[in-house]
């Protein structure tokens, strides 16, 4: 009884982490998944692949955490252009860490996408929760 009551008292401390949590890690998946397509079918260069990919999880995190995490509706284009910025600087991030481990470090560029996707998620749910889901805009 006293462990479901811890159980009940984490998940509402920690509600946003966690629901955060699991909308990165299928938005996560997604961008991976288009990754690792556009890559090993040499569709495109790993950093394009790496743009295309990351775009569509943005678009896919904003949708799925303004309506089932953080539950905020209102001020929806200048929550989106935040969210967007901030998915932006992780790009940018991403970007510059697939950069300097593949092309000059020459690491394999499906495991370094993970590294940049665990790095980025991070700095990327502080910034959402502090700056673009925070309930007064």
């Amino acid at each position: 009884m006293k462990l479901k009551k811890i159980l009940i008292d984490l998940y509402g401390r920690f509600r946003n982490l966690i629901l955060y949590g699991i909308i990165g890690g299928f938005c996560a998946s997604l961008d991976f998944c288009i990754y690792t397509f556009l890559c090993h079918w040499d569709i495109m260069p790993y950093l394009w692949a790496n743009i295309i990919s990351i775009h569509i999880g943005i678009l896919t995190s904003f949708v799925l955490n303004r309506s089932f995490n953080f539950k905020v509706k209102d001020k929806t284009s200048i929550r989106f252009l935040s969210f967007y910025i901030v998915g932006l600087v992780g790009l940018g991030i991403s970007e510059l860490m697939l950069y300097l481990m593949v092309s000059k470090g020459g690491w394999n560029e499906i495991f370094c996408k993970l590294i940049s996707i665990v790095a980025v998620a991070l700095i990327q749910f502080t910034l959402n929760k502090y700056i673009t889901f925070k309930n007064k805009y």
